[in-house]
């Protein structure tokens, strides 16, 4: 394992795994966790249930909570590890939901404007470790088990519709931003126990280390 800090992030789809793969890491290697701000969102429950009239601000609230955690973590001295990127959303979430419709051309253009300024300069992951999960009954399955309420009606179309944008994530996160990426498929792979556990934290730990 590097002795020098790093500030390594997951990515992947909603249920992918991402929250239970960061708090494995932050208890095996020691790292500061960074949580994804959805238990104290105030937008989320309602942008669930109206998407058209609250996907804009939804993308405004995640994308300043996402840049006050890249201040903090270059403030904390030891190693973090951050629960979903800050370049899911204007690569990701905010182009599909312009695609669906559910944000305006001028919305999508001023989310972008947001998003360069506050991107200015702010300290980017070393690493990210981006999960694949292609079948969209796999992260259905694993939604239902964490049993958020507001995710539970989420509809397997729009799932299957932002696998088809995570499934280029990974290039632009290395090649657009300069981020080392480890893609991990994790559809058939329990990393919470046993044998699946164990070749997680070491395929992590090797990509940790290089």
């Amino acid at each position: 394992m590097s002795k020098r800090k790093l500030f390594v992030a997951m990515a992947g789809n909603i249920g992918a795994g991402k929250t239970t793969a960061a708090k494995m890491i932050s208890a095996s290697f020691g790292y500061e966790l960074f949580d994804e701000p959805v238990v104290d969102n105030r937008f989320l429950a309602r942008y669930y249930g109206e998407m058209k009239r609250w996907s804009f601000t939804l993308q405004l609230e995640f994308l300043i909570k996402r840049v006050q955690h890249h201040e903090l973590i270059h403030q904390v001295p030891k190693s973090c590890i951050q629960d979903r990127t800050l370049y899911e959303d204007p690569e990701v979430f905010a182009k599909y939901l312009h695609g669906l419709g559910n944000m305006s051309n001028d919305e999508l253009d001023l989310y972008h404007e947001y998003f360069e300024r506050l991107n200015r300069g702010l300290h980017k992951p070393d690493k990210t470790i981006c999960f694949v999960v292609p079948t969209v009954d796999t992260l259905i399955e694993r939604i239902k088990m964490r049993g958020r309420a507001e995710e539970k009606d989420i509809p397997p179309a729009f799932l299957e519709g932002l696998n088809g944008y995570y499934s280029a994530f990974p290039s632009i996160l290395a090649q657009k931003y300069g981020v080392d990426v480890l893609k991990v498929d994790v559809t058939n792979t329990d990393i919470r126990n046993g044998e699946g556990k164990t070749r997680f934290l070491d395929e992590v730990s090797a990509f940790l280390a290089r």
